[in-house]
């Protein structure tokens, strides 16, 4: 474990090229939240930011940009896609789009006069194609047992025999791009100082993306490291950390969290 207090914009530069296998990150969202030290996210650090995780990320290598925007005079700022497609200038792939599902209720903000927000948004950016991918397979399948039968239809329109034809649905399926996680104090991690930082998300999201785009031994990063939460991950999946951060309390909270965690931990929500 490489743990760095600092800027980030700074501190990365001092990471060798094609270091990283993967990042598991979130920015600080429009400016969503107060932060220590009075902290900006500006456009400028942004691709600065981007432009670092480029270099420092290896061929194959996955980058998940965990991000949401603010509402401002009836309007959502955009600024998710803005960077998503940034990214893509500076030559990551727009890999996938995942829909991070906060499955407690939530609660309209007064004035906005629109549904309450209940997602985030995790772009899946890739260096070239992904050298690792593990599907999870843990959705209950409703028709588990059943023999199935019937044919798919091609691009063209034509049909053709189903593969599946004849093979019993399996106990669980894969899942989809929308992940749901339960959030709130005691539901996105089990220790209660992650929640002296105002934004952490949920230990078991971490965990299912560590699994899904890399393997034991490889590099994770967080460069924005916040509590701790895809260091706390790493640790117990068995992967190499670097994380940064840059305010001193938020630091010494990642610290604890990470030095303190078992490898035999299981995450919340697993």
């Amino acid at each position: 474990m490489k743990l760095i207090q600092g800027d980030c914009l700074e501190k990365m530069k001092d990471l060798p090229d094609n270091s990283v296998d993967l990042t598991v990150t979130s920015p600080p969202y429009d400016n969503l939240r107060t932060y220590e030290n009075d902290l900006v996210w500006s456009w400028d650090v942004f691709t600065g930011i981007a432009g670092q995780l480029y270099r420092v990320t290896k061929g194959g290598g996955v980058v998940v940009w965990v991000v949401g925007d603010a509402t401002i005079n009836g309007s959502e700022t955009g600024t998710s896609f803005r960077q998503a497609l940034y990214f893509k200038e500076i030559g990551f792939n727009l890999h996938d789009t995942m829909i991070y599902h906060k499955t407690d209720s939530a609660f309209p903000r007064h004035g906005h006069r629109k549904y309450p927000g209940a997602f985030d948004l995790m772009f899946i950016l890739a260096k070239g194609s992904p050298a690792t991918f593990v599907l999870l397979k843990d959705r209950q399948n409703k028709t588990a047992g059943q023999v199935m039968s019937g044919t798919v239809r091609g691009i063209n329109g034509t049909t053709k025999q189903s593969r599946a034809k004849g093979k019993a649905v399996a106990e669980f399926g894969a899942r989809s791009n929308v992940w749901g996680y339960s959030t709130g104090y005691g539901k996105s991690s089990s220790d209660k100082i992650a929640f002296e930082h105002p934004a952490i998300f949920p230990e078991a999201l971490a965990y299912d993306h560590i699994i899904s785009w890399s393997n034991e031994g490889d590099t994770v990063c967080d460069p924005m490291m916040g509590s701790g939460t895809t260091g706390k991950m790493a640790k117990i999946l068995n992967r190499h950390f670097i994380g940064i951060e840059k305010v001193p309390k938020y630091f010494d909270i990642a610290t604890r969290r990470i030095e303190d965690t078992d490898p035999l931990f299981q995450a919340v929500g697993l």
